[in-house]
């Protein structure tokens, strides 16, 4: 096995890689049909000196914003870039983290739990400060089951930033996606501090992972998350949703509840139907 695979990686995705895919000129001096180097270097905004000490493993520390540019320029799939992520990690040495700042919250307050309950059939889901997906109501199961929203990766948890960002069903289900991932980032900005490391490790993966759309949000100025207001969901199973949704944040735990109300008739007819129950159990929200 090499002892170099992040390495390893990048030279074989290089190789692999025609100019031509990238919308390079082929040329007709090639000896490999792969990328040059230098072509690589160029399309990620690195030097050519840089991108060989990381092939040739001497130097196994990439900032996340190289990973996600490589990334980027090697028109990585979105499991090669997590894979890519991976690597670099195991590659790099072991940093030390500030570990003053407490986990955050995967518990649910027996009151909080109380209320899902209460709130049945509606469509409601708890998330802490990065985005994890901590409990919801049966209601939003059945809304958010077939759009990928709670699928995880491996152990983890559903995560509301790694789906939005990373999952091609978001861009599909919500026509206002932009608008979605702006409001994911002005969470992440506003529930938790620059120098929580649990914010900093998902950045610096999701850098890699989703390049630009996330990176630019970030760097950008920040802004307040929507609390309230009306998403527009192409839902696969029952058609375009219109629904209004309330934001409320929960003392203590860092943790939010996103609650769904249908805002016109179809779609409390059409969230009837997902709960497999006769019109009239929700009712539209008005105004």
């Amino acid at each position: 096995m090499s002892d170099n695979p992040l390495g390893t990686f990048l030279r074989t995705r290089r190789e692999g890689l025609t100019p031509a895919e990238v919308g390079l000129p082929t040329g007709t001096r090639r000896r490999t049909p792969g990328l040059r180097r230098a072509e690589l270097a160029t399309l990620a905004d690195i030097s050519v000196e840089y991108l060989t000490r990381l092939e040739q493993g001497r130097d196994r520390n990439p900032s996340p914003q190289v990973l996600g540019a490589l990334g980027d320029a090697l028109l990585l799939s979105r499991p090669d870039r997590f894979l890519m992520f991976r690597l670099a990690k195991e590659a790099g040495d072991a940093k030390n983290l500030c570990t003053s700042v407490s986990p955050p919250a995967l518990t649910v307050r027996p009151t909080v739990r109380a209320l899902l309950d209460r709130l049945e059939p509606t469509p409601a889901v708890l998330i802490n400060w990065v985005g994890d997906i901590i409990a919801h109501t049966h209601g939003y199961e059945r809304f958010a089951r077939p759009l990928g929203l709670l699928d995880a990766l491996g152990k983890r948890r559903p995560n509301m930033v790694r789906w939005v960002f990373t999952d091609d069903r978001a861009r599909s289900a919500y026509p206002d996606w932009e608008r979605l991932a702006d409001d994911q980032i002005a969470h992440l900005r506003n529930e938790a501090t620059v120098q929580d490391h649990h914010v900093a490790e998902l950045a610096n993966e999701m850098t890699v992972t989703a390049g630009a759309a996330f990176t630019e949000r970030l760097a950008a100025p920040p802004l307040l998350p929507a609390r309230t207001g009306i998403d527009l969901v192409e839902h696969p199973e029952v058609g375009r949703l219109r629904l209004s949704f309330e934001t409320l944040s929960l003392p203590g735990d860092g943790q939010r509840l996103l609650v769904h109300l249908p805002a016109d008739e179809p779609t409390a007819t059409a969230l009837d139907r997902l709960n497999g129950r006769t019109p009239g159990a929700l009712r539209a929200v008005s105004g």
